[in-house]
Order: structure tokens, then sequence, then C-alpha cells
């Protein structure tokens, strides 16, 4: 590890950073366990014991002090397991992320040496710059990162526009109207969560072939404006609401589509705003359909992610075709690792802000929607 460590060489102050941490943890551990020392001999000790029955029958009676201290040991043995544990949990799961953006910035030529290093020995900022003035790979057709992005944005928003409008009306006629069948046609909606959703891109692949809706965004949007899982979320949202706040607009003269939009919406606003952030992170990570119905300028831009990336600026670059990062060493068909390291970068960065600043609203929607009473 420590050659690994090392072979970085501008990464000095990093590996320094990390023996600081390491003697650091070091000294908390021995700091902790010497206190739980204290503590387990302290609880030996003997103390007033209280609540004694019988002594003459031989009843020690109950030691109110050694069981409290004997508590605050159990209690921050918990404690330190637990968060010990969550911790290691937290690193493995960052590891993969700090691989990808160190790989970002990598030159092709450290990332492909035999001995992986854990810091970027040069920062390569040029690879995100080179990313921009590239195409898709042009076997169907090359499209640039502006028109994917445009493609991308278009295709989230009215998706995810429609999708919920579609989902706030069919929820609410599960939760408030009357009509026959109402609970077989749910039922049966809920049925088709078991089916795979596999099964249904072939179905819809061949309908779509056959209507000749193929590269464009309607492909996109329709087949996916309805979600059942959804439709269940904001159904049991709706159905907290309390009936006699509906029979009080009624009263009023409030039709159901005012009390829709004046009483339901507004009362279950962190159940929509999660189910809206859902929908467009789902359409955002889109890959198979874009792939199979549209061609590279129709995609969406986790396909962009997977296109050729080389060491040569196309043409549409004002620097023209013959620049390059390393004076054409990997040829113009060889694909850049580190060049897709960045976009893949690019493309999470914006996933991960909106969960950040949103994450409270995704949480609370979705556990308020579990939930009945």
């Amino acid at each position: 590890m420590s050659d690994l460590l090392l072979s970085s060489g501008a990464g000095g102050w990093v590996v320094a950073l990390m023996v600081i941490l390491v003697i650091a943890g070091i000294i908390a551990s021995i700091i902790l366990i010497v206190k739980l020392f204290r503590m387990v001999r302290e609880s030996k000790m003997p103390a007033a014991k209280v609540g004694v029955w019988d002594l003459s029958a031989g009843d020690s009676g109950f030691d109110a002090e050694r069981e409290k201290r004997m508590e605050r040991v159990r209690h921050i043995t918990k404690n330190v397991l637990v968060y010990l544990f969550l911790t290691i949990c937290a690193v493995l799961a960052f590891l993969p992320f700090y691989w990808m953006i160190i790989s970002s910035v990598k030159t092709e030529t450290e990332f492909r040496e035999s001995v992986p290093t854990f810091f970027p020995h040069t920062f390569q900022w040029k690879n995100y710059w080179m990313i921009f003035h590239q195409t898709t790979s042009t076997a169907r057709g090359g499209a640039t990162f502006q028109q994917i992005l445009i493609n991308t944005l278009v295709v989230g928003l009215l998706s995810t526009l429609l999708g919920l409008v579609v989902i706030v009306i069919t929820a609410y006629a599960f939760a408030r109207m009357d009509f026959k069948g109402k609970n077989a046609l749910f039922g049966l909606m809920l049925a088709t969560m078991m089916i795979p959703g596999e099964l249904f891109t072939i179905s819809n692949y061949i309908t779509v072939s056959q209507l000749q809706m193929k590269n464009s965004y309607t492909v996109l949007i329709l087949p996916f404006l309805v979600s059942v899982y959804y439709i269940y979320l904001l159904r049991n949202n709706f159905m907290q609401i309390p009936n006699s706040l509906y029979q009080a607009a009624k009263v009023d003269g409030l039709s159901d589509m005012g009390y829709l939009l004046k009483v339901m919406i507004p009362l279950t606003a962190p159940t929509l705003i999660s189910i809206t952030l859902l929908r467009f992170i789902g359409t955002w990570n889109s890959y198979i359909w874009p792939r199979l119905v549209n061609t590279a300028p129709w995609q969406m831009i986790t396909n962009w992610v997977t296109g050729g990336f080389v060491d040569r600026l196309q043409p549409t670059s004002p620097w023209g075709t013959d620049w390059t990062l390393y004076g054409g060493i990997y040829g113009n068909s060889m694909s850049l690792d580190t060049l897709k390291m960045a976009a893949v970068c690019m493309v999470s960065l914006p996933l991960l802000i909106l969960f950040i600043f949103c994450r409270r609203y995704i949480m609370r929607g979705v556990s308020k929607s579990g939930t009945k009473g």
C-alpha cells in the first residue's frame, strides 16, 4: 500500500495527511479503550446497595450504581461499534466514486500503468475540455455533446411534466372517486408491477417500429408516461387526507378538479416533489431504450458517455482535427479511458447536486406515501 501511495510524486502531502489521520485514529482508539477499561473496573467496585428485601435469607439486594455504570459501558460500546461499521460502509461506498474522479484527471499513460496510483502524478484537466469537442461513435451517426444534452433536457422535462399530470389524475381517481370495477382495475395495475420491464421492451419496440415513431422525442416520452409505482405511492398519500375535507369542499360548491388543485396537491407537496425528482433522475439515466429506438443524434446523455473518445478533436472544433493530447500516440480509433471517466463524472454531477439539495423531500415523500392514518 505504501508503494502505491508513494508512487505519486505530487501526492506527498496526501501521504502525510493520511499518516496523520492514521495516527489520530490510533490515539482516539487508545483513549476510548482506556475509558472503557476504567468504566468496567469501576463497575466491579462495591457500591451502596438499595432495595434489600431479605438479607437474612441471603438476598444481596440491587446495586443501582453498578447497573448504571454497566449501562453506560454498553451504550458507549454499542455506539462505537455502530459508527465504526457505518464508517467502513461509507468508505467502501465512496471508493468507486473516488476512483472515478481521480481517473478523470489522470493522464492516459498513468491510468494504464500496471501498478495503480491512488493520487494523480499530474492533473490532466484538459480531459474535461477535450470531451466537449468530440462526437459519439459515427457508426450510427455522430452527435455532439450539445445535441445530446438538449435531447436529455427536453425529454426529461416533458416526460416528467406530462407523466406527473397522468400520475396525479389517476391517483386521485383511485383514491377519491367511486366507479364500478375500481378495486379490480387497481389490482390489475398492481399486478403489472410483477412483470419485468424487459418484457415490455420487445412489444414496445415492435409497436413504435410499426408506427414509424423511431428517431423522435415522442418515442422516448410516450411509452413511459404511466408509472404504476408512482400512482400507488400518490394514491396512498391522497388516502391519508381526511374525507371530511372532501365533503366540506363539496358543500362549498368546489368541483373535483378544484378540490384536487386547491386542497390535495398542496397537502401532498412532499410526495409530488419526490416523484418529480425521481422521474427526472430516471429519465436522465435512461440507456437501453434510447439506444434501441434512436440513432446517435436522438439519443440520451448516458448513450453519449459510451461513445468513442479518441485523442483527436472532431472537425466541428475550431482548433481543427490535428490537435491532440498525446501527439497521436494512441491513434484515432483507440478509446481513452480517462476521457470516459471525465464524461461519467459530468453525467453524474447534476444528479449528485440534485440529490444533495432535495434528498429530504425524497425521503419525506416516500416515507409518508407508505403509511396511512
